[in-house]
């Protein structure tokens, strides 16, 4: 049983947090676009951040800001406008924008991280940011995590949010979360966003290293679609508002606070491979048997981003053949001859030989995913692979893909 439990509040739930979010004209649809998160006192940051080579302003202002200073007082999420690929001016929005939220608040602007999402190539609406922060400051509260949640979303359906309550020296501490993405979505960070917040103390050192291993357990093991995108951010920030003692080096309390971020995190990230485009369902592939941890995530990543395996899960065909070409592409040695394949309770394959299963039950179990009832767990496709005898596990995340999903896509900006 896991040594923590479920709370209410998500972003907000950890002591010493306040959040908002408010429509402020950034998006054509009038819906929440603008949203912040806030810590009363200053809290040690972390970020991790997409690998693309083309980035918003947002990333590489808040990469330099970390690296200068491993600290921060507030996120600023903005929803609309990506503000990538706009030179030298979109630098200077991501700028003024954490310059406005500083006055806000009355901090230096170096305590303010801040977060694009939309559409790539256009810049900020900066006329709707001038007058929309100061007001999303003013209605920061502790009692809106979930308003905060849904303010950062773009084609999301739903907004995705946990939060999980442990104890440490006899003391309750939280960490909360929230992200988004539905599309963009692939390992190396994919249009993600994610944030995270916990009262505990923790040195900076530890806070970052926990979160870079979190990220390859869960943001780093979904795709929805093979695209890496420009904006893909991912914070954490923690206090030590839970008055708990302060976690300097690893042990046993490093180890408890990391496995509680890392479920927080993969929460997250199968909420975003959930809620995929068009999807009607998340696909969940768990490797055993491979050399190493590395090796089995990267099988388990090759099997759930193949567009054919994708393809077969949403036409409702059993087809394993899929699967195994797929893990057989991963670049990961094995011998074939060890290879195990099965879909949910249906075994296809034996050491590398195909096994005789009932086709119409198994294309059932697969429509039956489709028909489940949305993020109850129930609309999972569970795909289990042996390569061999080694002790590498890893599992990935992913979702069918279907025509909505290019309908979705072939008109975004039109």
């Amino acid at each position: 049983m896991a040594d923590w439990w479920a709370v209410s509040g998500g972003i907000t739930a950890p002591k010493g947090y306040r959040a908002a979010g408010i429509a402020a004209g950034l998006k054509p649809s009038g819906s929440n676009d603008l949203t912040i998160v806030v810590s009363d006192v200053d809290a040690i940051a972390a970020g991790v951040f997409t690998t693309s080579q083309v980035r918003a302003a947002c990333v590489d202002y808040c990469r330099q800001r970390l690296a200068a200073k491993p600290s921060a007082r507030a996120i600023l999420v903005n929803a609309g406008q990506a503000n990538a690929g706009t030179g030298e001016k979109g630098w200077e929005d991501a700028q003024e924008s954490a310059s406005l939220v500083a006055q806000a608040l009355g901090v230096e602007s170096d305590q303010v991280l801040v977060a694009s999402t939309g559409v790539i190539g256009q810049r900020i609406r900066m006329d709707a940011m001038r007058t929309g922060i100061p007001e999303v400051v003013k209605q920061a509260s502790a009692e809106n995590g979930e308003i905060a949640a849904q303010s950062i979303l773009t084609t999301d359906l739903v907004p995705k949010a946990i939060a999980l309550e442990t104890r440490l020296h006899d003391r309750p501490v939280r960490i909360g979360g929230m992200s988004k993405g539905s599309g963009m979505i692939h390992p190396n960070m994919a249009t993600m966003l994610a944030f995270v917040t916990c009262d505990a103390a923790v040195s900076s050192h530890l806070w970052q290293d926990m979160l870079a291993r979190a990220a390859d357990k869960s943001f780093n093991q979904i795709t929805v679609d093979g695209d890496t995108s420009t904006n893909d951010s991912l914070f954490a920030l923690s206090n030590g508002q839970s008055r708990t003692p302060a976690i300097m080096e690893p042990g046993s309390d490093a180890d408890r606070l990391e496995a509680m971020l890392t479920e927080v995190c993969i929460h997250l990230a199968k909420a975003i491979a959930r809620d995929g485009e068009g999807a009607t369902c998340l696909i969940e592939v768990q490797v055993t048997g491979a050399a190493d941890d590395q090796a089995a995530r990267r099988i388990a990543r090759t099997v759930a981003g193949s567009s054919l395996v994708k393809s077969a899960v949403f036409g409702r065909d059993p087809n394993w053949g899929r699967i195994a070409a797929a893990a057989g592409r991963a670049g990961v040695s094995f011998d074939m001859a060890q290879l195990d394949i099965d879909l949910g309770s249906f075994a296809l394959m034996r050491q590398g030989q195909p096994l005789e299963f009932d086709r119409q039950a198994a294309s059932q179990y697969l429509k039956q995913a489709a028909e489940g009832a949305y993020l109850s767990g129930e609309d999972t496709v569970l795909i289990t692979i042996s390569v061999g005898s080694g002790g590498g596990s890893g599992t990935a995340w992913g979702c069918d893909l279907s025509y909505d999903y290019v309908r979705i896509n072939a008109d975004y900006t039109t």
